[in-house]
């Protein structure tokens, strides 16, 4: 369970959905990605980045579009079960 929320995972959760994200998704995980800061030890500011920009997109998903959310969470089950 921990390690489906580390960095790195999400950071590779976000690479599986980048074919399917809509433009706006997209600048969305840029906004969040570009606020992170450093981030922890455990994993280097790029990555961190990149997860910190995923769950900006699931949070903002959550509040907006739930469908959505069902949508792409939906889509990285098929690829990782």
């Amino acid at each position: 369970m921990v390690a489906s929320v580390r960095a790195e995972a999400q950071a590779r959760a976000l690479t599986q959905l980048d074919a399917i994200l809509r433009d706006e998704e997209r600048a969305l995980v840029r906004r969040g990605r570009n606020r992170a800061g450093r981030g922890p030890r455990s994993a280097d500011a790029a990555t961190y980045g990149q997860a910190t920009g995923f769950e900006a997109l699931l949070g903002w998903l959550f509040l907006h579009d739930q469908q959505r959310l069902h949508e792409l969470l939906d889509h990285l089950q098929e690829i990782d079960p």
